[in-house]
């Protein structure tokens, strides 16, 4: 039986996190953030050695923006590898402020 990752909010570290399972101590992604003013800044994605190339980071992103969505919060993508990922995805572009998009290449 294979179970999902699980994405966490840690507000006290200002990031988002991705473990293997619930309940595993050490997570194995994270993506950096600050929060103020209805914005939520994406600064740094990272992945941890070993586990690159699994989607992990992806899956990461996809759920920090859907939290950011449901707190209807503005992002604003400064890490290069959200802001690649929001291209990609572009249902999600309607997150960053119209008028800041150019700024981000979207």
């Amino acid at each position: 039986m294979t179970t999902e990752p699980q994405v966490t909010d840690n507000p006290a570290a200002s990031r988002f996190e991705i473990r293997l399972a619930a309940g595993d101590a050490e997570p194995v992604g994270f993506v950096e953030y600050h929060l103020s003013d209805g914005e939520i800044a994406f600064l740094h994605t990272e992945t941890a050695p070993g586990h690159e190339g699994l989607g992990l980071a992806g899956t990461l992103v996809r759920a920090a923006l859907d939290s950011a969505r449901h707190r209807q919060l503005a992002v604003l993508p400064y890490c290069p590898f959200v802001r690649v990922w929001i291209g990609r995805n572009r249902e999600y572009t309607d997150l960053v402020p119209v008028d800041r998009r150019a700024r981000f290449d979207l």
